[in-house]
């Protein structure tokens, strides 16, 4: 899947692809941040822009006669409209996203690419829905047959409305041709630290206002939904989505994750890099509990990265499925360059068994970190020989393939061909080799003016 955006906040005219380790990286202020927003936001609400134009006929043959056949052909076809038309109404919808004046990104273009192929058609598909506890409708489409068939099977399918029987139809036509495309996404943004922290405070405001409406006259002129989300209004979307996760631990920390299931190793791995555990108690509180010790700690009391790692930490335990895109803005928040190393490695055991991770780093050591990884990932004996001194398991090592790194970053340069040349901010891709890693100038340049002002101050009397 490829992104191409224009006027997207400071970034003038870029594009990046995704691969199954993205890496936007780069000063502050370029952008980084800006990119990783648009994409969660575009994952996170697309079914809502992808309107699909259904034939009534079909649809009220369906009520009628509880059963017709669609031809997904007829469908696939008009994907690419569809996905340009749905990026349009997306992007009118940005400043929702970012929690900005309306008028903020009226120039602002988003757009989608995706290579769909004729071979998504050829998959079995089989589903069905229930209502009220009864099997409703049923969806099948058999191997290489285009028709797909929907029969509802409920005797009082008359009475139920037209729009749900379209809806129904719409999200399995989405299912079939977009779904495989766009990963059910979480993201860890910048401002976790603080959500961890005021969790108790958030969870108080909201039981404060819940008990507010109650009391409130039902003559009143006020849409008590619309009280209730106000206080988030002025928070960008994945902020919001930070602090919902982070304000209802207790039902998240009763589901169990792929990784939980399969891979405890990972887990164990994690709780090395935190040095303990998280703990959610039935009464709704959070604790952790450091590594050998009895004590439990708030997260006021627990180290800023004990608080940085909360959020993901959750999701990789309780939330975690195959296919998923884990989006982390500054994994490096608060880490020691250890933890820093440290997680770019469990990034990339995420990556090779199964989700995919997009983060954004204004820091040396993941990447450098990555370079390693990639460059051990070769069958000779003395990089296997390093590789087993070194502590690296087989499946931490990646793939120069499978990663795409961009640096956002200032450039000079036309916009359009009748333009004369300017500066502005976009991604520049970066060249990434199986031999030796990963290209990043302007980490490079500002470590060598180090070494060179500390040569000079130590040589500098000779």
């Amino acid at each position: 899947m490829k992104i191409k955006i224009k006027n997207l906040g400071i970034l003038k005219q870029a594009e990046f692809s995704l691969g199954d380790l993205t890496i936007i990286c780069g000063e502050n202020n370029t952008g980084k941040t800006y990119a990783a927003y648009a994409l969660f936001g575009f994952l996170s609400s697309w079914r809502k822009y992808f309107s699909i134009d259904l034939k009534e006929q079909d649809v009220k043959k369906l009520i009628e006669d509880g059963i017709v056949h669609l031809d997904l052909l007829e469908y696939f076809e008009d994907s690419q409209r569809l996905i340009d038309r749905g990026c349009q109404k997306y992007a009118r919808q940005l400043y929702q996203i970012f929690a900005s004046p309306s008028n903020r990104f009226e120039n602002t273009e988003f757009k989608i690419e995706i290579d769909i192929k004729n071979d998504l058609l050829k998959k079995a598909y089989k589903s069905s829905i229930s209502l009220s506890n009864k099997e409703f409708c049923s969806i099948l489409k058999d191997e290489n047959d285009s028709k797909l068939t929907f029969a509802l099977l409920s005797e009082e399918k008359m009475q139920v409305p037209q729009q749900i029987i379209e809806k129904i139809i719409i999200d399995v036509l989405q299912d079939i041709l977009f779904k495989i495309f766009f990963p059910n996404s979480f993201i860890a943004s910048a401002e976790r630290t603080g959500t961890a922290i005021f969790r108790k405070e958030l969870n108080f405001a909201r039981n404060r206002l819940l008990e507010e409406l109650s009391q409130l006259d039902r003559s009143d002129d006020l849409n008590p939904i619309e009280l209730l989300l106000k206080g988030y209004d002025d928070y960008a979307l994945p902020i919001k989505r930070n602090v919902e996760f982070t304000r209802n631990l207790e039902s998240i920390s009763k589901n169990t994750s792929f990784i939980a299931e399969k891979y405890q190793d990972f887990l164990r791995d994690f709780s090395d890099i935190i040095g303990g555990e998280y703990n959610v108690n039935q009464n709704g509180e959070l604790s952790y509990t450091p590594k050998g010790e009895i004590l439990n700690l708030s997260m006021p009391e627990s180290s800023s990265a004990v608080r940085s790692l909360l959020d993901i930490g959750f999701y990789l335990k309780h939330i975690a499925r195959v296919g998923d895109l884990l989006i982390v803005d500054e994994p490096e928040l608060n880490l020691h360059p250890e933890n820093q190393r440290r997680i770019a490695r469990l990034f990339v055991r995420l990556v090779n068994i199964g989700v995919k991770v997009f983060i954004t780093t204004h820091s040396d050591y993941p990447i450098k970190e990555l370079n390693t990884l990639i460059m051990l990932n070769h069958d000779r004996p003395y990089l296997k020989k390093i590789a087993e001194t070194e502590g690296y398991q087989p499946e931490e090592l990646l793939a120069a393939d499978r990663v795409k790194l961009y640096v956002a970053e200032e450039v000079s340069g036309k916009l359009d061909d009748n333009e004369a040349d300017t500066h502005y901010h976009t991604l520049t891709p970066a060249n990434i080799s199986p031999e030796l890693g990963i290209e990043v100038t302007s980490f490079d340049r500002t470590i060598e003016t180090m070494n060179r002002i500390q040569e000079a101050i130590i040589w500098g009397e000779e």
